[in-house]
């Protein structure tokens, strides 16, 4: 299995009150346990694996459209920030057959939102099959909810950490396979969320979940 590794953590760019602190919880927010305000731990790039993000630019990135130049953030720590109004980010490299990927991530407080309208964003692999990143925190399991492979599965538990906090997904893919043009096998994933297994071994049929690039699927394709 090839490994793939984004070796990043990044954040959303949030909407918020100038008088408001995105990246601080306030006295209202109540922690269903103490470990839900404990980042997961951040996992270095092992022997071998392709780095997506090493913390100091985003040559490895472009816009959608394969060649603009990525206008999201760079912070201290080696983050990145995604900016509101300059659209997704896809890798430059495409990727096929069977592989894992690392993602860091973390969403906003934003308590004047709610369902979809919080930190809401999202990983495609192969740019078509998106596993959902959204502040769910305590929330029952939806397909669109975090760690929701979107309208396809719900996640079999809300693995949630509090807005604010650092997560990780570890996500085993494996591309469809083709024989003459025909489909013989849908992708398939298992998503570990926070080191909690949510998704096991999960057939997608279709080939492009909502909002995805779409394509060829049986051409390879970028993180987006």
């Amino acid at each position: 299995m090839r490994l793939l590794l984004v070796a990043t953590l990044f954040t959303l760019a949030p909407a918020f009150a100038a008088d408001s602190d995105p990246w601080k919880l306030d006295d209202k927010f109540k922690a269903l346990k103490d470990d839900d305000r404990t980042d997961a731990k951040s996992t270095p790039a092992p022997k071998g694996a392709i780095v997506l993000f090493d913390g100091k630019d985003l040559k490895n990135w472009s816009k959608t459209n394969g060649k603009d130049e990525v206008k999201w953030t760079l912070r201290d720590g080696g983050v990145m920030e995604g900016v509101k109004g300059h659209g997704d980010i896809v890798t430059k490299e495409k990727f096929d057959g069977a592989f894992k990927l690392h993602l860091e991530f973390r969403v906003p407080y934003e308590p004047g939102g709610a369902g979809q309208g919080r930190g809401n964003s999202g990983v495609y692999v192969q740019g078509r099959y998106e596993v959902q990143i959204l502040d769910s925190y305590g929330l029952k399991n939806k397909n669109n909810d975090c760690g929701a492979i979107y309208e396809v599965a719900a996640p079999k538990v809300n693995a949630c950490k509090a807005p604010t906090v650092w997560q990780s997904y570890d996500i085993e893919f494996a591309a469809p396979k083709f024989e003459n043009g025909k489909k013989t096998e849908p992708a398939r994933m298992t998503v570990y969320h926070n080191g909690v297994k949510i998704h096991d071994n999960v057939s997608i049929p279709v080939d492009n979940t909502r909002a995805g690039l779409g394509g060829d699927a049986s051409k390879p394709g970028p993180i987006l």
